[in-house]
């Protein structure tokens, strides 16, 4: 069962919060990469393109964990653990403000050619980690 975000937490990830995923490949191994982070409602998000382990990982076994450091205060971090969903509706627009987000930029400036972006939605099962004077986030 989904659980609400944290107004706290939503606010971190609005920053420029850098996340480490992990998802799960075919042997069923964790692999480990960081992304730039947003939340809209009470998913959390992230954006990749067609063809990287990513997706493909989560269309085969859904399960993410993603760990995001509050980054104006280094003791604080949260890890979602959640299924994620893999789409394509409003990729572009959502890597250009991410791009905005984190780099300052209008487009996202590393598009390759024919390249298809994606949006990761992660429905969050659970948060764990540290808030800010050592509290749980719920």
């Amino acid at each position: 069962m989904a659980v609400k975000i944290p107004q706290s937490l939503k606010k971190i990830l609005e920053d420029k919060a850098y996340g480490h995923v992990v998802t799960f490949n075919a042997k069923g191994h964790p692999e480990l990469t960081m992304v730039w982070m947003d939340v809209e409602g009470d998913e959390v998000l992230f954006n990749t393109s067609e063809g990287r382990r990513k997706p493909g990982n989560i269309r085969r076994d859904p399960r993410v964990i993603v760990s995001v450091q509050d980054r104006n205060n280094p003791q604080a971090y949260a890890v979602f653990h959640g299924k994620g969903r893999v789409t394509d509706v409003g990729a572009d627009q959502h890597i250009d403000k991410l791009a905005k987000r984190f780099l300052g930029a209008d487009k996202y400036p590393f598009r390759q050619p024919g390249e298809k972006r994606l949006v990761i939605r992660i429905a969050v099962d659970r948060i764990s980690g540290m808030a800010p004077n050592y509290q749980s986030w719920s």
